[in-house]
């Protein structure tokens, strides 16, 4: 096998491990075996060992001696530091991103935003959940994306692994804070079509602070 394919098979593992957390076929705290991770993921032993140093790099799990290699924990510690990371990068980012965003994708990013807050207000969506978290998703990570650095576009994306970790029914959304949440964002895109660079980065700081303190449960 060629490098190249050796990197696209590692590559493809890491994807089936972080998916695997998303749904939560992984858990917190778990412990695991490089042999039930072969069976999770489907990926030859060979990958899975040359995937565990960069999950241990990016703490998504760690070896314990003794007792073998356990998920990340999610602790008032993980909490803390990983909202700290997330509103130091957005921050920056939100403000650059108010310089730069085009009229044509704010103007997407509101109707995206305001669909799915006239669904939230209108009644019981089957779909809306699902959806409404994607928009979520999507829109922070333009803002970040938008930066053009791969570096803190891929950090960006490891910490988001671990902030969706965090007390799954807390910071995913449910129902009742579709409409909140959905509010929170559009707040930030009227900051962005005025081109308002510090009230953008208010916003996006109330919106991730409201979000930690439903991971810690205030």
């Amino acid at each position: 096998m060629s490098g190249a394919e050796e990197g696209n098979l590692r590559d493809k593992a890491y994807r089936a491990f972080t998916d695997g957390l998303m749904n939560q076929a992984l858990r917190p705290g778990q412990f695991i075996s490089q042999r039930e991770l072969v069976e999770m993921t489907g990926f030859p032993l060979g990958a899975i060992r040359e995937l565990i140093p960069r999950l241990e790099a990016e703490g998504l799990i760690r070896t314990i001696p003794q007792r073998g290699m356990q998920i990340a924990q999610v602790d008032l510690s993980l909490i803390r530091q990983a909202f700290q990371f997330r509103l130091f990068l957005e921050r920056e980012a939100v403000a650059l991103f108010a310089g730069s965003v085009g009229d044509d994708e704010l103007a997407a990013l509101r109707k995206a935003h305001e669909e799915m807050l006239r669904r939230a207000e209108s009644g019981q969506d089957e779909r809306l959940l699902s959806e409404a978290q994607a928009v979520d998703w999507d829109f922070h990570d333009r803002i970040i994306d938008a930066l053009g650095n791969a570096i803190i576009s891929n950090s960006y994306r490891v910490n988001s692994i671990k902030i969706r970790l965090i007390r799954q029914s807390q910071t995913r959304l449910e129902s009742n804070l579709v409409a909140p949440v959905m509010r929170d964002h559009l707040a930030v895109i009227e900051a962005l079509e005025r081109r308002d660079a510090p009230e953008a980065v208010e916003a996006l700081s109330r919106h991730i602070r409201n979000a930690q303190m439903r991971a810690l449960g205030l």
